[in-house]
This record gives structure tokens, sequence and C-alpha cells, in this order.
């Protein structure tokens, strides 16, 4: 008989789940997997496979671990210091070495700010999502009204890359998702042994699709970054229909992707997983000047792009190191304490009301931005 999923841990608890480091890891590794091959992908189909297959293991899968690690409380003090600290400092630190790395490969200094380079939309809608959230949870139905608006802002031109908003409305609703599986959602389908067999089905269903009808999946579909474009039979009027098509599949598989992945400790996985965060804002640092010296154009045979998708493995693996995360720590965790003012008795007194808050809702805690806290499945 297998062992009941417990409720998430509080936020008094500092045991890691090696289940979410497994899953992040993954993630982490496939991203950056893409991210090393994504300037030649238009040259080789097999790459574009590679893309459509696990996509929804990637960008949608961090969103959603993303928020099993948020908490809906209220927006303390500590609280709002804790997103400008871990989430909004380190967004822009890493935009200035993006500026900075990209000025010494002989391009003009541009200093990204409303707009962050490459894969740092991600902490600036990592940002507005944990503002959002208490405010999502009070909906009466906050998936619905959620997606619906994640399928509405495509029709909105405003909503665009500034301030990644057009993402971070699109992701809204796996993010909340996420959060309610860090409270113990779907618990019969992370406990049930029927829902083994159904997942792997689920994933390699996928590789089938992927395979067949890859070139059929445009990139804007899945990029989520710009607002509708007619260009499928459905027209305008009908885009919202691949959008939910394509966020409930990404969902279904996120879900596929955690069923049929182990919960123990795995042999150096799990410890770098614990690192995701770390390999998230340091690899396209890595990447930039590789791609840009033209040793990834380089790659043209089967055997040099097995080559090069194992080496962003191995850069993933290395950037999750607990020595590289330690060297990054500065980056990552800033040490900004002297900026903000200490808060008077008044707000502390709120504080310790919106933490005691937090443990009566057993919200579960951010797992690198707040002491490696994480929600606990058994």
């Amino acid at each position: 008989m297998e062992k009941p999923l417990p409720r998430p841990a509080g936020a008094q608890s500092r045991s890691r789940d090696p289940w979410w480091d497994n899953t992040r890891f993954v993630s982490a590794a496939l991203i950056v997997v893409l991210h090393t091959i994504g300037s030649i992908m238009s040259r080789h189909d097999s790459l574009h496979v590679f893309n459509v297959a696990t996509w929804a293991f990637r960008v949608p899968m961090f969103v959603v671990l993303a928020g099993v690690f948020s908490s809906a409380g209220p927006l303390g003090s500590r609280h709002l210091r804790t997103l400008l600290r871990n989430i909004a400092i380190p967004a822009l630190l890493c935009s200035l070495l993006f500026s900075l790395e990209v000025y010494a490969l002989g391009s003009p200094f541009k200093l990204h700010i409303a707009q962050l380079p490459w894969t740092l939309w991600f902490l600036m809608s990592l940002f507005f999502w944990r503002l959002l959230l208490p405010l999502v949870v009070q909906l009466r139905h906050p998936l619905l009204i959620t997606t619906i608006v994640s399928l509405s802002v495509g029709y909105l031109e405003e909503f665009g890359l500034m301030y990644s908003a057009s993402r971070t409305l699109v992701y809204l609703p796996l993010f909340y998702i996420g959060w309610r599986l860090g409270q113990g959602a779907l618990r019969e389908w992370f406990e049930s042994r029927w829902s083994l067999p159904v997942a792997i089905a689920g994933i390699l269903a996928w590789g089938v699709v992927s395979w067949l009808w890859h070139a059929d999946v445009k990139g804007n579909w899945t990029s989520m970054r710009h607002s509708y474009v007619a260009d499928t039979r459905l027209g305008l009027e009908g885009a919202w229909l691949i959008r939910l098509a394509i966020l409930a599949t990404a969902v279904g598989l996120a879900l596929c992707l955690l069923r049929v992945m182990p919960r123990k400790r795995l042999p150096v996985i799990s410890a770098l997983g614990a690192g995701g965060f770390t390999i998230y804002l340091l690899h396209p640092l890595v990447i930039l000047p590789v791609r840009e010296m033209g040793w990834i154009q380089r790659a043209d045979t089967r055997l040099e792009l097995l080559g090069l998708m194992l080496a962003g493995v191995l850069l993933a693996a290395l950037l999750g190191s607990p020595f590289v995360r330690r060297l990054a720590q500065p980056l990552t965790r800033p040490p900004v304490n002297w900026l903000f003012a200490r808060p008077p008795a008044q707000q502390t007194t709120t504080d310790s009301s919106d933490t005691l808050s937090k443990r009566l809702e057993k919200s579960p805690a951010s797992h690198e931005d707040a002491g490696d806290r994480q929600p606990t499945y058994g």
C-alpha cells in the first residue's frame, strides 16, 4: 500500500522534498539545452521536434513549481522585502551583467529595465505573480477568472514584452495551479496506482504528436509574448481556442511529469535541483559568448548535435553545484539589507500576524527565496 501524501509543510519547515528538486533540475536542464541549441534549431528538424516535445516541461513546469513555493498570505513588509531582495534586485543585477557582456562582445551598451533581456522576463513575471497571488485567491472562481484573463489578453496589443505583461497574465493560471498543488490539491492523482501508467502514456503520446506534427506548431503559440495573429483557419476570432489548448496541454504534461518523477532522493540530481534558481539565472551569461563566438554554429552532424545537448546538461549540472551556488550567492541573494529601513513597532506586529496567518493557512514557503523551505510530499 502506497504511503499517502501529507499536506505541504508550513513555513516553519526547513526540510527539502527531493521530489520537487528532481523535477526542478530536469526542467532547468531542458531550458539550458534548448537555449544552447536555439540559434541552430531552424537548420535541424530533429531539434524542432525536441523543442515542441519538451516545451511543457520547461517554462510551464517552472511556472507551476514557482507557484508551489509561493505564499498567498497578506503582503507584509517582510514578504515585500523578500521579493525585492531575492527576485527584483537579482533580476536587475543580471540584466546589468548581460548588458555589459553584450557590450564586451562588440555591441552598443544598452541597459534593460522595463524589458529585461532573454530569460530574465521570468523573474519580472515571478515578481508580479507573487504580488497578485494574495488577490487571486480571494476570487470566488480564481482558476476560471485567471484563465479568462489569460485568453483575453491576446486581443490587447498594449500587453506585450514591456514589463513582461503578456507572459505574466497568460501564465497566471499555471502559477495558481502550482500554488494549489503546494496546498495539497490533486492528491489522488499523485498517490493512485492507476495514474502512473496514464502519466507515462501521456508523455509518450505527446512525443509522438511532436514527431508527427511539430511543423504545424508555430512559435508564437508557445512564446506567449505578443497579441494574437490570424495565422490559422480559425482566424483572429478563434485564436483563443489555440491558446486554451496549448495551456491545457502544458498543465496536463506538467502533471504527468510530476507523477513519473521519483519522490526519493536521487544521487546528484536532487542536490543539483536545489540550485534551480541559480541555473536559470546564470546560464544565459555562459551561453551568450559561446554563441556569439560561433562555436555553436559549427555543430552540424547528428553526433555534434548530441554533444551540444549533452554540453547543455553538463552546464546545468555545473551551475547547480553547491560550489557555484556559493560563488553566485552575492548575485542570487545580494546583501542589500542596508537598503531597508528598520520597520516600526506597529509594522513588526503586522508582520507577526502575517506569519501566524501563513502558518494557519499552511501556505508553502519559497524554496531558494526564503531559506530553502519546501512543502513536503511523501
